[in-house]
């Protein structure tokens, strides 16, 4: 899973990254509200945990902000308040759980897994951008209807670019997607990844997706109109 975990106490900042990285989730992380909104509604994660008392902006009010900017990323809130009326006020503004500190790892990779499965059932959709359709459920690819067959890393890769299709997305962010945070692989890993995708998705047809932001990262791109989701 791709979390993000947002929270201001550094002690439990770190103890919640080791804690998810240790079961095999992929963690970032933020110390702040403002941070933490940057970050949600620019990329896509599996979940969000997220605590309440925040600097800049708290946690009650992110999650309002996210679910008004219409990002679906399943949010659990973790926090050491634990009156009914919080709790409450927490779901009702969009959270999709909510657990009381202290906590067991255990349960929370539970909750976590719990959260998502619910709102993949929900959203068990293709994306389709121009001619190009992806399910991240079965995993498969076309483009013009014809199958295209990507092993993981790159299947990986090519979902990370298309749920954020029309920007930028950095090079730290795409391989952190695909091997993970603080990757064993070198920085030209991800350009011979990126190669190998363009062989399969851009060089057998007439319109190339994948561009290149010199500098910065990589980018899906179509005519503007041709970004989706086909049931």
């Amino acid at each position: 899973m791709r979390i993000l975990v947002i929270e201001d106490e550094p002690r439990m900042l770190e103890l919640l990254r080791r804690g998810l990285q240790d079961h095999e989730c992929t963690v970032t992380v933020a110390l702040d509200g403002l941070a933490g909104l940057e970050i949600a509604t620019s990329y896509e994660y599996d979940a969000i945990v997220l605590d309440i008392g925040l600097p800049y902006r708290d946690g009650y009010e992110l999650v309002r902000v996210l679910r008004e900017r219409g990002r679906t990323s399943p949010v659990l809130m973790l926090t050491a308040r634990d009156s009914e009326d919080e709790i409450i006020r927490g779901l009702d503004l969009g959270a999709d759980d909510y657990m009381t500190k202290p906590f067991s790892f255990p349960e929370l990779v539970l909750r976590l897994q719990s959260i998502t499965r619910s709102v993949r059932v929900r959203e068990n959709s293709k994306l389709q951008i121009g001619d190009l359709a992806i399910d991240p459920v079965r995993r498969t690819v076309t483009r013009e209807y014809k199958p295209v067959d990507l092993s993981r890393s790159e299947f990986s890769l090519l979902l990370a670019l298309t749920r954020n299709a029309g920007r930028c997305v950095p090079r730290h962010v795409l391989m952190e997607q695909v091997w993970g945070p603080n990757p064993a692989v070198g920085d030209g890993a991800l350009d011979v990844l990126i190669n190998a995708i363009r062989g399969k998705v851009d060089a057998p047809f007439e319109y190339k997706m994948i561009t290149t932001v010199r500098g910065e990262g990589y980018m899906l791109s179509c005519p503007a109109a041709a970004i989706g989701v086909s049931r």
